[in-house]
């Protein structure tokens, strides 16, 4: 599936990107279908990974859809085209950010949860810049809207962010400020971010700073997990306390 700048509607007239995202991994639930998660994998991966890793999680009632994000050359690596679900430079708090890209991205998990049935709660879910996408789609579920204005409507019951960090921290809170509804929205969101002080490609200051601009900006239901001697991975420690923090935010029956 593609998506182009003009169909997101951007505004922009300039020369449009046109995205190809790679192939998606879907794991049906092995018990009572009650939610559904989109896993994003990180920088130069591919969703099989996480579709593996997700079979072997204690959640017989959720179905895992695990995307492939576009291959495109990405600034952090000279250029060198790769999986990413967007560009991105050097890492800083006041860096640009690939709205672009980021909305493209967005828009497409928000499409292979869009055809869910209505009973079925759904989620966004990822590690590195997969977290960084989940993250940014809670905040357009929060304002309604993606960052180019055109409206978002899923409804996002959870998010988890492993060893990532928030894109658009800088202007958040004020755009959760200006609407009531957004407010209401943003403190309703179940939102679990993990973290390794060890982390030497994301810093865990970057996931400290992320917990930070969500709280400023009105997202109450956050949980922080720190790890000590955690690097740019997981552990099995942590992919059990992310299984027990969606059974309880999500209400699972029959898991674990």
């Amino acid at each position: 599936m593609s998506y182009s700048q003009h169909n997101l509607g951007s505004g922009s007239r300039s020369a449009r990107r046109t995205f190809e995202f790679g192939r998606t991994h879907v794991i049906r639930p092995k018990g009572k279908h009650q939610a559904t998660i989109v896993w994003l994998h990180g920088l130069g991966d591919n969703g099989s990974s996480w579709a593996q890793l997700s079979e072997t999680l204690p959640l017989t009632n959720i179905k895992w859809i695990c995307p492939t994000a576009p291959t495109r050359p990405v600034a952090v690596l000279g250029g060198f085209p790769c999986p990413a679900w967007f560009d991105v430079g050097e890492l800083s708090n006041d860096g640009p950010d690939d709205w672009e890209g980021l909305d493209a991205s967005a828009a497409h998990i928000a499409n292979l949860l869009s055809t869910e049935p209505n009973d079925v709660k759904v989620g966004v879910a990822g590690f590195s810049m997969g977290a960084s996408m989940a993250l940014y789609s809670a905040t357009c579920c929060a304002l309604g809207r993606y960052g180019n204005g055109n409206p978002y409507l899923l409804n996002l019951k959870t998010v988890v962010a492993l060893s990532g960090w928030l894109p658009g921290s800088s202007g958040l809170r004020n755009k959760v400020e200006e609407s009531h509804e957004a407010a209401r929205r943003a403190a309703s969101l179940p939102i679990l971010l993990c973290h390794g002080n060890c982390d030497d490609v994301v810093p865990h200051s970057y996931g400290e700073k992320s917990f930070q601009s969500l709280n400023t900006a009105g997202f109450r239901q956050l949980t922080y997990k720190f790890y000590e001697g955690l690097g740019h991975y997981t552990v099995p420690k942590e992919m059990n306390e992310v299984s027990n923090w969606l059974t309880a935010r999500l209400g699972l029956e029959g898991s674990r």
